[in-house]
């Protein structure tokens, strides 16, 4: 498939040690990856080369396509913005570990379907083969075109967060506010239409890759059965639940997260 119109797509270098594993990780919708992996990323120091992309419209990509996107094209445009800072910075990864959460997941099955010469292997967190609805998709594009980004907040934090866990980090709950009311309109609305039309259910068992999926027990938007559909329906799956978790992993638990990203690669 020869795709047009690639969405553009910025890398955030979150940590330094280049002649690690390359490891790249992808947000979830409405997140900045810095924010959502940085204490993940902190961990693996000693272990990988991390890498981060943020979605149109989002943290420190500020470009939004004129054309509509889809999981597909995210994903091409993923692979082409790794290869460019690989390319200039002198870098040669053929392979690369890839971790991502919701979209970020969803966006980690198309290159795990479509790139699979360029992933070892996948951690895949709070996502799913499908999440949510078309028409709910549409829904949510429409009311943030018509009203702004500002009437998601009180809904954004419920759904991302475990209970109680704004109260023992509001630092964390300040910072993604601050995040989401940043995120361009356009570009957010983008990513929901690309959620309307995204469903791999029907070609999990393609997927060759060592996959882990990590599920948070309290996670909402995308409940562990999802991840339980993936971890069963690809060729070599493994599923990890974690007690008291939401749907944002990487930043409700990242020490945890970081431990089982280690044991899964390291394998």
């Amino acid at each position: 498939m020869t795709v047009l119109d690639l969405p553009a797509i910025s890398t955030v270098e979150l940590t330094s040690s280049r002649a690690s594993p390359l490891l790249v990780v992808g947000p979830s919708l409405g997140t900045s990856v810095r924010e959502l992996w940085g204490e993940v990323a902190a961990l693996l120091t000693d272990h990988f080369h991390v890498l981060g992309w943020d979605l149109p419209g989002h943290g420190t990509n500020r470009s939004v396509s004129e054309h509509p996107v889809s999981m597909e094209s995210i994903a091409y445009g993923v692979v082409a913005s790794v290869d460019r800072f690989l390319e200039m910075n002198g870098l040669s990864h053929p392979r690369f570990a890839y971790a991502g959460d919701s979209v970020g997941g969803a966006v980690g099955l198309h290159l795990l379907l479509e790139h699979r010469s360029r992933i070892s292997a996948a951690i895949l967190t709070c996502t799913g083969a499908r999440i949510g609805d078309r028409a709910s998709w549409r829904e949510r594009a429409l009311l943030v075109t018509g009203q702004g980004i500002q009437v998601l907040v009180e809904g954004s934090l419920q759904r991302w967060f475990a209970q109680g866990f704004a109260q023992r980090r509001p630092d964390v709950t300040d910072t993604f506010t601050r995040r989401l009311l940043e995120v361009d309109t356009v570009g957010y609305a983008q990513v929901c239409d690309a959620l309307a039309g995204f469903d791999v259910t029907d070609r999990l068992a393609e997927i060759e890759a060592p996959v882990l999926a990590i599920a948070g027990d309290q996670d909402l938007p995308t409940p562990v059965p999802l991840l339980r559909e993936i971890a069963e329906g690809v060729q070599d799956g493994h599923l990890a639940v974690l007690p008291g978790v939401g749907h944002l992993a990487p930043i409700e638990a990242p020490e945890s997260v970081a431990d089982l990203l280690i044991a899964h690669l390291s394998a």
